[in-house]
């Protein structure tokens, strides 16, 4: 049974400390790290739609040369015969419903949605720390229920590790001093993330998913 959150901006805490502000920071970064993926879903949707019409136009536009046979002292020229056209390549576009199903999940259990467009530029520290909790406890509520996450790298952040030549540049981004060739000697500074799982609910025939979260009228 799903449980309604409603934030109250005007409540006060009693006490506070570096953890809500670490909270909200938190709180921030998620925010921004989901903006980033939605728009790089889209944008590779529409990028990869634009390289299937673009090679679809170069397989029409294409000439079929006809085909000449040399024999020695006789040349003959066959009968023309058409070849049947090259199957056009499909590439698998990345549709953005389930960037957007995984939104409204997010706004269903932690008002995501609503904490993102409220300007709490006009509220305290303490005030956003406590918008914050309830945004957070939502949104760990749904990643954990639809979405397996582990470490990329096992090893305890800050020790040392080295990289052999053919490491999976995917996987482990460089910084700092990069000079020369692999191995690579340095600290671990982020474990890294990877989904090993996804298990979002299926979608009921009509479904429109652009819809993040309906309007509300209580009569």
């Amino acid at each position: 049974m799903n449980t309604l959150y409603t934030i109250d901006l005007s409540l006060k805490p009693t006490t506070f400390d570096l953890w809500h502000v670490c909270l909200a920071a938190t709180v921030l970064i998620l925010a921004f790290t989901l903006i980033a993926v939605l728009l790089a879903v889209i944008v590779g949707h529409n990028r990869c739609r634009k390289k299937a019409e673009e090679k679809q136009a170069q397989l029409q536009a294409s000439p079929v040369e006809p085909e000449v046979k040399i024999v020695e002292k006789i040349v003959e020229v066959e009968k023309l015969v058409e070849a049947p056209a090259p199957e056009p390549v499909i590439l698998k576009e990345a549709t953005p419903d389930a960037a957007l199903q995984l939104l409204g999940m997010l706004q269903k259990e932690a008002r995501f949605v609503d904490f993102i467009n409220e300007d709490v530029s006009q509220y305290s520290d303490a005030d956003v720390g406590i918008a914050a909790r309830v945004v957070h406890e939502g949104c760990k509520k749904v990643i954990q229920e639809h979405i397996k996450l582990d470490t990329i790298r096992k090893e305890p952040e800050g020790s040392n590790i080295t990289l052999d030549k053919g490491f999976d540049s995917s996987l482990i981004r460089l910084t700092g001093n990069i000079v020369g060739e692999p191995p690579f000697t340095g600290k671990l500074v982020h474990k890294g993330w990877k989904v090993t799982e996804i298990n979002l609910p299926k979608l009921t025939e009509g479904h429109n998913p652009n819809i993040i979260a309906p309007a509300e009228v209580e009569l």
